[in-house]
């Protein structure tokens, strides 16, 4: 029990941010390179305007790291 809590992934905010470091925490998370998430965070906001409201909630409510 103890060590499944040890190795259980967190999400946070990234340092290595544009903005809020959002994109950067989700790539870390998924381990996979951070323009690509930006690349279709781009997408979904211009192309389905979810992105902007779903990056705002997560800025405010993931801790930074």
């Amino acid at each position: 029990m103890e060590t499944d809590k040890k190795n259980m992934k967190k999400f946070f905010r990234s340092n290595k941010k544009v903005i809020a470091g959002v994109c950067g925490g989700v790539a870390e998370y998924f381990n996979i390179d951070p323009l690509i998430v930006r690349i279709i965070w781009a997408i979904a906001t211009f192309v389905y305007g979810i992105g902007l409201g779903a990056y705002i909630i997560i800025w405010i409510i993931a801790p930074e790291k």
